[in-house]
């Protein structure tokens, strides 16, 4: 599976040495790694279709004092889409109100209906990139049925409702960014840790120290904002168990074998 790492803050926080542990996992992700920075109403993406611990880039790069209030960083072990630059996390996309949103996933579609003719217009070819692509496009249309009324409640609703519809039989483990609100989402148990702390909360799909990681709670969307907690979804029971026969079916259904 792939591995996610992400933080929320409400000061900009040095977070080399986490990234550094992070990126140690790559060992076993090698087909790709990448990290966005969303500091200052803005989002910068650096992102290479080579295994982490290989990029001399991303060595050069953590060298360097790394500081920064939002975050969120991917290493791919590829199961849907082939290893290019197009197919590595983060995905970013705007909408028709501006809004930029950012959005790395760790899992796999099996059954999703709604995403397929996204196909079409994806720049790749992940299940990762549709359900970004399905989020703007759901939120492109209400945006224009509100007569560009949309405040952040609705738009966290509609978060919630989408999280719900894509769940069922599929992986969904993912952290999204809208230029203001970081959401979270994870229903494989044991996949997700967080380590809160003053004003901060971090995020990883493994825990990167030994002490102050809890478990993610399963099956409910999370939203923070600034380092602080500000929504909490009701549960749902959509619980993912990996199946290996299934995930066989699906890697030769993409791989046309």
């Amino acid at each position: 599976m792939c591995e996610l790492f992400g933080i929320t803050a409400n000061r900009r926080v040095k977070i080399n040495e986490l990234l550094k542990k992070f990126f140690e996992h790559s060992v076993e992700h090698k087909n790709g790694w990448g990290l966005a920075f969303l500091d200052d109403n803005s989002v910068s993406i650096e992102k290479e279709p080579v295994r982490a611990v290989d990029s001399l880039y991303l060595r050069n790069r953590l060298t360097g004092r790394i500081e920064t209030s939002r975050c969120m960083a991917h290493i791919r072990k590829a199961t849907v889409g082939d290893v290019s630059f197009s197919n590595t996390h983060p995905f970013v996309k705007r909408d028709e109100s501006g809004r930029t949103w950012v959005m790395v996933h760790n899992g796999t579609i099996f059954d999703a209906p709604v995403l397929r003719a996204y196909q079409y217009e994806q720049e790749g070819t992940t299940d990762s990139e549709r359900i970004l692509l399905y989020i703007v496009d759901q939120m492109n249309k209400h945006y224009v049925q509100e007569l560009n009324s949309f405040d952040v409640n609705e738009r966290i609703g509609l978060i919630d409702r989408i999280v719900r519809k894509l769940a069922p039989e599929n992986k969904l483990n993912l952290m999204l960014y809208d230029g203001d609100y970081f959401y979270v989402h994870v229903n494989e148990p044991g996949t997700l840790y967080k380590s809160e702390r003053a004003g901060s909360v971090i995020f990883s799909t493994h825990p990167l120290q030994n002490e102050g990681w809890e478990e993610v709670p399963l099956n409910c969307l999370q939203v923070y904002l600034n380092g602080e907690r500000v929504y909490m979804g009701a549960q749902h029971e959509y619980t993912y168990v990996h199946d290996e026969e299934k995930m066989k079916l699906q890697f030769l259904s993409y791989s046309g074998l």
